[in-house]
């Protein structure tokens, strides 16, 4: 270990308390996008944050109409340039009933911290705050030059991120970026992601009549819902099978150094299944192929569907409109603009050009290289904090705007962070340990001291 950091590490358990309260603070405080709740305080909270580590000045910086980016420049020694990506905003609580405890209390019971957004994404977001604390106090100055990006729309898509990369591109380039999330899975090993599939997200949309109707005039009036369920039929096969034209057209092959990461990530499946009630995958798959299927190939799934009267009892109604959310996860290779288009085309020459189509929060593919130095980097700094090999997923099989601040700018990137398998990320009673939480705080000190090393 490098001389200083077990300083480092004694200044981090000597502060455990405080650290663990500064982000019982951050949690305390609802910022959900999705319902513009708290979201200034937020983010006011997080440049507060990082400006009292006196290492450089944090500023909100606009979207181009939606919720602030945090940014931040703390000048280091070292000549490389280190990115966090965050994002201050969190999915909505709902539904309140299932929590064990308030959503917004940031309860600590059996070593576990329990709160909306706790492990996606405030405690990686303190943890790596807390880890320059840490460097700064020991050592006065940081190995390298670290910038924040701290967006308030991801867990909407991102919506209005690209007017921010378009307006302060200059701002971005850099030498590694560390990604927002990250965390032990079922084996209690660290799994880092070193991309995420992109995503075509839809709302469709139909329209009948102006008002509802009584049911007994279904005979001769239009039911939307039956509509779009006519629609969605065509878009995808009982055997999984996509069936809009040129889908997988561009999709590539994933590269052997994936798939020999992929034959090397431990099998996991069975507590994955047992945890969700589950008995088997689809198609029975399993293994390398199925994580090769959930990396490297798009999907598409409905995300909700509404129309009509879905109360208790029975109301004789025939709906004036319906509505549906779709997703599609892109494999590398895919753009979301095509699929949408090929969606489009694919319905009005089914004769279902009377379905408005919504593209929502569309995001590419992205996937760094696996022997950048940033992935060293946290290799190596996970074994010493850790004490074995991490997990490397070459993909995520979610989604985020990686490509926009990462792929765009040839930046490599890792994922590293405090969840894990029981996590509970965007359900009721999420909750991070608090030993992990300690951990992760170390490890992006290990990870800052060793990449600002290695120039």
């Amino acid at each position: 270990m490098a001389e200083g950091m077990q300083a480092i590490f004694d200044y981090i358990d000597a502060h455990r308390e405080e650290f663990i309260e500064r982000l019982r603070t951050l949690c305390k405080q609802p910022s959900v996008a999705a319902q513009s709740l708290g979201m200034q305080e937020t983010a006011e909270m997080v440049v507060s944050s990082i400006n009292a580590l006196g290492l450089g000045h944090a500023d909100l910086l606009p979207t181009g109409g939606g919720f602030p980016v945090v940014y931040a420049r703390l000048e280091g020694n070292g000549p490389r340039i280190l990115n966090f990506y965050n994002h201050y905003d969190v999915q909505p609580a709902e539904p309140l009933d299932l929590w064990q405890s308030d959503p917004w209390g940031a309860e600590i019971r059996d070593g576990k911290l329990y709160a909306r957004g706790v492990a996606d994404n405030k405690g990686n977001t303190i943890a790596r705050i807390c880890a320059l604390e840490a460097m700064k106090a020991v050592r006065g100055s940081l190995p390298c030059t670290v910038q924040f990006f701290v967006e308030g729309e991801e867990e909407i898509g991102s919506v209005h991120l690209h007017h921010f990369v378009e307006e302060y591109a200059h701002l971005i380039p850099a030498d590694g970026c560390i990604w927002e999330f990250g965390g032990k899975d079922a084996s209690e090993r660290l799994t880092m992601s070193l991309g995420l599939r992109g995503i075509c997200y839809v709302e469709m949309r139909c329209t009948g009549a102006n008002t509802d109707l009584h049911s007994s005039v279904a005979n001769g009036v239009v039911n939307p819902a039956w509509r779009l369920v006519w629609a969605l039929a065509t878009i995808k096969a009982p055997d999984g099978h996509v069936l809009i034209p040129g889908f997988y057209d561009e999709v590539l092959p994933p590269p052997p150094e994936a798939v020999i990461a992929l034959e090397e990530m431990p099998n996991n499946e069975q507590a994955f299944l047992r945890r969700v009630g589950l008995t088997h995958y689809l198609d029975n798959l399993t293994g390398v192929p199925l994580r090769v299927r959930d990396r490297f190939q798009p999907s598409c799934t409905i995300s909700g569907f509404l129309s009509g009267y879905t109360g208790p009892g029975s109301k004789t109604v025939l709906p004036s409109q319906a509505m549906c959310k779709v997703d599609m996860r892109l494999a590398p290779g895919m753009t979301p603009e095509k699929t949408y288009e090929r969606l489009c085309r694919h319905l009005k020459d089914h004769g279902f050009d009377d379905i408005e189509v919504e593209l929502l929060g569309p995001e590419m593919p992205s996937m760094s290289p696996i022997d950048s130095e940033i992935v060293k980097a946290v290799v190596e700094t996970a074994n010493e904090v850790y004490g074995q090999e991490p997990v490397i997923d070459p993909i995520s099989p979610g989604s985020g705007p990686s490509y926009l601040l990462c792929d765009k700018f040839s930046i490599p990137m890792a994922g590293a962070g405090v969840g894990y398998s029981q996590s509970n990320a965007h359900a009721p009673n999420e909750n991070i340990r608090i030993e992990d939480y300690i951990q992760g705080i170390k490890h992006i000190a290990l990870i800052l001291d060793r990449f600002g090393a290695g120039a």
